[in-house]
């Protein structure tokens, strides 16, 4: 009896203080952690999964079918559309009765919370029940091992979040993006250097008069896409500055000048839309679409889209990626820097029960099994994919439905690790020609500012100071880059940054940076 008004009085404390945001952490201390009982069709598993608009989950889906066979246990999935996921997911942590035995996090910042509020389980706790994913991290490179598993763990060291892996050559991948079919109808050789970029985005609008020959959208984001052209992981604000192994503030070297006086001059010469940064997606597709956008820092994955939308009326509409130009600079690569890194985990919740919280970490162990990996990631022969040329390729319906949709393969939650030639089974002829060489031309690290973990006392000193110094930067970075404000006072707003507190803020990212290695 005691035992039971002990673990009731645990619950009721961690969802009460789930439910008002207040932090706790206790030790969460679990008796059964070596058991090696399969599970069965009697442990019920509770998934809780995004829905992404563009495919939806439906329960039909083989995926969830094989999973269910191959662990052994009864799936429970809750799938909530991805606009509401995030308010959702707070609901069902404020009542024992609702709180999943898993969830599906969008990025290890997200799930950072919960983990101080002892909302959710180390892997710490029960490694000994997850003996593959124990194996599996141990196979790790120690670039990737430091990149993905230690960037994975929470202020107080442990790891809640457990990384997606096997999507990095597809997922978020950046590249320099040109219209091959206008070049090679003028005769434009691929522009080099930041230098040729300019020349020839002047031929194309002397040949195109209404064009904007530099197609940049996506407000600042791709200004740090394309930061390494003048520096190797240069990023507008916070980033991790791996050749000198330092946090720095990219809007206080030298580099954000330069970047702004070539933005300055595109702008200037109508080389690039004055309101780059606030275009909505659909004035910026009409302005590729329409023949007058044709070099662009983007996602690879914007050749598939531009080419199937323009070739019905356009056959020899070409959108393909190029080498990066390099900026003349001293540190000038021709590289971008990485995004391609897959921010999605699942984290084991904090039921406060030790057989769900158990068979929740036996789970995702199970998905880090071989059968698990090949039945996620390909299902089964004959039924989801065949052997053509000794290779695995996916049985399509007559439709030609995307395998995502299909399938469910590669949706939120029904994988831990996937196997990445299946996911590069979908990628197009497009993409692939170019894929390697975009990949080769790719920072080897991510800037780990979204993976940092800090205390309450070091976030709410990052909140405090972070809010002023931001505000300040987004209402001038805008006004340098469109002319309102004159680069000859970047001076005096490098030096206002300095007294809003970067140097404090910076200090505080490497505190807790060196915490995680």
């Amino acid at each position: 009896m005691k035992k039971l008004i002990a673990v009731t009085l645990a619950t009721v404390m961690l969802f009460a203080l789930c439910a008002c945001g207040g932090e706790t952490k206790e030790e969460t201390v679990l008796e059964n952690v070596k058991s090696t009982d399969p599970l069965t069709k009697e442990d019920v598993i509770q998934i809780c999964i995004r829905s992404h608009p563009s495919w939806p989950y439906d329960e039909d889906w083989k995926v969830w079918q094989y999973i269910e066979e191959g662990c052994g246990a009864t799936l429970n999935v809750n799938a909530v559309p991805e606009s509401e996921y995030a308010t959702k997911l707070t609901l069902m942590f404020t009542d024992a009765k609702t709180v999943p035995d898993i969830a599906v996090f969008n990025n290890k910042n997200e799930l950072d919370k919960y983990s101080r509020q002892g909302a959710v389980i180390a892997v710490e706790n029960v490694k000994e029940c997850m003996p593959n994913l124990m194996r599996f991290y141990s196979s790790l490179s120690e670039d990737e091992y430091s990149q993905k598993v230690n960037m994975s763990r929470s202020a107080d060291g442990k790891q809640y979040f457990i990384p997606n892996f096997g999507r990095e050559k597809t997922q978020n991948v950046r590249a320099w993006l040109y219209r091959k079919d206008i070049f090679d109808k003028h005769g434009i050789s691929v522009p080099t250097s930041f230098d040729e970029l300019y020349e020839v985005c002047k031929k194309l609008k002397e040949i195109y008069p209404d064009s904007y020959p530099f197609a940049v959208r996506s407000k600042l984001a791709n200004l740090n896409v394309t930061g390494s052209s003048w520096k190797p992981y240069w990023e507008i604000s916070v980033y991790y500055d791996y050749e000198n192994e330092k946090w720095s503030y990219g809007a206080l070297e030298e580099t954000m000048l330069n970047v702004l006086t070539f933005y300055n001059k595109m702008i200037n010469e109508e080389l690039l839309m004055s309101n780059f940064m606030n275009i909505s997606n659909a004035n910026w597709q009409e302005l590729i679409t329409t023949d007058r956008g044709f070099i662009m820092p983007e996602y690879q994955t914007r050749i598939d889209f531009f080419n199937s939308l323009c070739r019905e009326k356009n056959p020899e509409f070409n959108l393909t990626a190029m080498v990066p130009p390099v900026a003349d600079a001293e540190n000038g690569v021709a590289m971008v820097n990485k995004y391609n890194y897959d921010p999605y985990g699942l984290a084991i919740c904090n039921s406060v029960d030790e057989k769900r919280i158990i068979n929740a970490a036996k789970y995702i162990d199970w998905l880090y099994t071989d059968e698990a990996v090949e039945l996620v990631s390909w299902g089964k022969e004959g039924e989801t994919f065949e052997i053509k040329d000794g290779k695995k390729m996916f049985i399509q319906d007559e439709n030609g439905t995307q395998i995502q949709t299909l399938y469910g393969f590669n949706s939120y939650g029904s994988f831990s690790k996937i196997d990445s030639d299946s996911v590069l089974t979908s990628e197009s002829e497009d993409i692939a020609e170019t894929r390697d060489m975009v990949l080769e031309h790719t920072m080897p690290y991510f800037n780990p500012l979204s993976f940092v973990a800090f205390t309450d006392e070091e976030a709410a000193q990052i909140d405090k100071i972070g809010t002023g110094i931001d505000t300040y930067f987004n209402e001038n970075i805008h006004k340098f880059i469109i002319g309102q404000k004159p680069l000859s006072e970047f001076d005096e707003f490098r030096n206002e940054l300095k007294n809003l507190g970067v140097d404090e803020l910076l200090s505080i990212y490497e505190s807790a940076y060196n915490r995680m290695k």
